[in-house]
């Protein structure tokens, strides 16, 4: 250190011990300031105006019950809005510390400290499979490389990104806000195989949330092609003919409700997976 300077700190100290007063704090003391277009480790930072955050979190229909995390979380926004205006424990991962702990004191002055938690983590080594909602503004081929991670979630995790979408994973809902887009997915239940029926046996095609299907009778003289079919997170519905079927899958098994008929009360369905 300059003797100059030297001296100069030190007579700053001393008389501010003498006077009672605390010596001024050294620049790498301050705050710190994120700056937009920043480098981080595999995207620079550009934050999320809040009114896409809000649009984004009530794409998902985020309830106090969920459990919200935030890939490359940044300052915290994410998050903070989710504590704060949907009553819901939420977590951002984020690899720069700095960022960590501008989020975490973020949380403190909106008085979320308590629902917004912030970890220090690579998204492609944390766990996140908790979640119930998971939010990101990422590349295109970071969501690539996340995609069949998100996949193996549990079916009916809602995904919203930013900006960027999951290339041939078509989006079940797209919103926008200030020029900004926002992308949502719901995790589709494995449905690809042949599943056994009392009344015969259903066969299934998958892509994504996409499905297409027959039915064939128990004695194999019988096969039918699916009609409007819907899978959304663990809920599918279809028509055989002029029955139509609603149900939940769960692992090997999905069961529901069905109608021969529009003027006929419903009966109980059920099947389980024999086959992929």
């Amino acid at each position: 250190m300059h003797s100059l300077f030297r001296h100069a700190l030190l007579t700053m100290v001393l008389v501010s011990a003498v006077l009672g007063t605390p010596a001024p704090a050294l620049a790498a003391n301050a705050e710190f300031t994120p700056q937009v277009g920043q480098a981080g480790k595999d995207v620079i930072w550009v934050p999320t105006p809040k009114s896409l955050v809000e649009v984004m979190l009530k794409m998902a229909e985020v309830k106090p019950v969920d459990t919200v995390i935030d890939l490359g979380s940044g300052d915290g926004i994410t998050v903070i809005t989710a504590a704060q205006q949907f009553g819901v424990r939420a977590t951002g991962i984020e690899y720069n510390p700095d960022m960590v702990e501008l989020a975490k004191r973020n949380a403190q002055r909106a008085g979320v400290a308590g629902k917004a938690e912030f970890i220090r983590g690579d998204i492609f080594a944390t766990d996140f499979s908790k979640a119930t909602v998971l939010t990101m503004y990422l590349l295109p081929y970071l969501n690539l490389k996340l995609r069949p991670t998100i996949l193996n979630m549990k079916p009916g995790t809602r995904v919203v990104s930013h900006a960027f979408t999951m290339d041939d994973w078509a989006p079940d809902q797209t919103g926008s806000t200030e020029g900004r887009t926002a992308y949502l997915w719901i995790v589709p239940a494995r449905v690809e195989g042949k599943w056994k029926m009392d009344s015969g046996s259903l066969e299934f095609k998958q892509k994504f949330q996409d499905i297409d299907g027959t039915f064939t009778t128990a004695d194999n003289n019988s096969t039918y092609r699916l009609t409007h079919t819907n899978l959304r997170g663990d809920q599918i519905s279809f028509t055989v003919g002029n029955a139509a079927y609603t149900g939940r899958i769960s692992g090997p098994v999905m069961q529901g409700s069905m109608r021969p008929s529009r003027d006929t009360p419903p009966a109980a369905w059920s099947a389980t997976l024999i086959s992929k």
